[in-house]
């Protein structure tokens, strides 16, 4: 609802500075410079005017009434905070008149976050020239002075307790509270060991809550020094495919990176998608056949869940113009060949509703990318079979249908693929004399396989009697000796059914 307020540019920004973590603010500005590239005179100035247009909102209490905030008072708290770091990335590129109007904006919330305010308060320091405001609160100013009052002993002055006092600092008192902090650290160990419980108790919380704090900024510096730390570790350490994985996810455009970030996340989601999650998807128009592989198994769309087929392929199915034939082709076979072909029991009702939709939407991709290679396959089973079927007899029009029948004469018969033939004969698939004498052979060479399957016997039924006017006296002669070897109940049926059968 809220990313419908701002145009296509602005709701691209506005959808990374919602993804989690510290790093909404890094992936908004990777979006900002691809932006650039694709136009030097791209302007935040609509994001920022659109952040700070009224909105009204309806309070938690039905009894109050309607209130009237600022957009981006509505966004959650980890949105504001990556929006206040990005905005000190790129306040170059901004007039400031237009960041003090934001941060006006903020200080309407009433619920405001302390990183939030914080954030506010550098970036006003950053654009005026006093610093007088601390950008603590003043919760956290009674909280720090109460902690260095714990650690330098009761009355003791200066460290922590004169930082939170609010006065500006001059040259000469820093230089004045440097030489006090080395005499209160020496009181501190004298005076450690008498602290009283609540005191220590403060001091545990305060090391939690800077931990809690600190920990996501820290970990790509930890991560680096480690690196630098451990020299001898080389390429040939790492995981087996770790470094051809990297090195093919680096040759990926930056904005398809961006793009794979964000679907990941929304795919990872258990939120309802929004009307303009399609919106994502557009970056396979960008990419190439193999780009579109890289992509897939950056998603792990094999491993992806069930329930979350529908809502994808929905997205996928919205975008337009469609999908190229190889896209379309490379995503079903990355997102459902690999589920159907461990299939143990019937397909669920999310997954066939899945199916069915980009089998009647992309019916070419989805007979060369799914049908084909799950018909080739030697473990193909019922599962399968009943699948296709419901796909062949439910999405598939007659040329479709006659594709699948050539793509039999190919491949081992089994069981699964009897069935699979009969229901294209039962859908009284077209078949022209060329293709009706490629199929009798088939029979003939399949045949003696299948002496005492039922299966096969009733397909051969079939052909006798609905595709009759196909056969010839060449025709004729090669079924009644394939007809010679079944052993089935059905053998006299059949033998009947093909005297039946007369040429003028």
């Amino acid at each position: 609802m809220l990313l419908s307020r701002f145009d296509g540019r602005s709701r691209l920004l506005v959808r990374s500075l919602m993804s989690g973590g510290a790093s909404g603010a890094h992936r908004a500005l990777a979006v900002f410079h691809r932006q650039q590239r694709a136009n030097p005179e791209v302007s935040l100035r609509s994001l920022i005017d659109t952040l700070c247009e009224d909105e009204i909102t309806r309070p938690e209490a039905e009894a109050e009434p309607l209130t009237v905030k600022p957009l981006v008072c509505l966004f959650p708290a980890i949105f504001k905070q990556n929006l206040l770091s990005f905005i000190h990335l790129v306040h170059s590129f901004l007039p400031g008149t237009s960041i003090l109007h934001l941060l006006k904006c903020l200080s309407q919330d009433s619920h405001p976050n302390p990183w939030v305010t914080a954030l506010s308060r550098q970036l006003e320091r950053n654009l005026r020239t006093h610093h007088e405001e601390p950008l603590y609160t003043p919760s956290c100013s009674q909280r720090i002075k109460e902690l260095s009052q714990c650690l330098a002993g009761f009355g003791e002055t200066g460290g922590w307790t004169k930082s939170v006092s609010g006065h500006t600092a001059q040259s000469e008192a820093q230089s004045a509270s440097d030489v006090s902090e080395v005499g209160t650290q020496r009181k501190r160990k004298s005076s450690f060991f008498t602290l009283d419980s609540d005191c220590e108790e403060t001091v545990q919380q305060s090391k939690r809550i800077k931990m809690d704090v600190c920990e996501s900024e820290c970990v790509d510096a930890e991560e680096q020094s480690a690196t630098k730390e451990t020299p001898g570790i080389s390429e040939s350490d790492a995981p087996a495919g770790t470094p051809a994985t990297d090195s093919v996810c680096d040759a990926l455009p930056e904005h398809i990176k961006v793009s794979v970030l964000q679907i990941k996340e929304l795919l990872e989601s258990h939120t309802e998608w929004e009307q303009s999650s399609s919106d994502l998807f557009r970056v396979l128009d960008d990419c190439d056949p193999s780009q579109v592989e890289v992509l897939c198994d950056m998603l792990s769309l094999p491993d992806l869940p069930e329930q979350t087929l529908p809502k994808l392929c929905s997205s996928v199915l919205a975008l337009s113009p469609d999908l190229s034939y190889s896209t379309a082709a490379t995503l079903i076979k990355s997102l459902l060949l690999q589920k159907v072909l461990s299939l143990s029991e019937p397909a669920s009702r999310c997954f066939v509703t899945a199916m069915t939709a980009l089998c009647s939407h992309y019916p070419r991709p989805m007979c060369h990318a799914l049908i084909g290679p799950v018909l080739k396959d030697k473990n193909i089973g019922n599962p399968q079979a009943e699948l296709l079927n419901r796909l062949i007899e439910g999405c598939l029009d007659s040329h479709y249908r006659l594709l699948v029948v050539q793509m039999t004469f190919t491949i081992a018969w089994s069981e699964a693929v009897l069935s699979i033939i009969h229901s294209l004969l039962d859908s009284k698939v077209i078949l022209s004399e060329e293709l009706f004498t490629q199929f009798t052979e088939q029979l003939v060479t399949q045949g003696p396989h299948f002496t005492k399957s039922v299966k096969f016997a009733k397909m051969m039924l079939t052909v006798l009697t609905k595709y009759k006017n196909h056969v010839t006296a060449a025709h004729k002669h090669s079924l009644s000796s394939c007809l010679m070897l079944n052993e089935t109940f059905l053998k006299k049926s059949l033998q009947a059914a093909l005297k039946q059968i007369t040429h003028t």
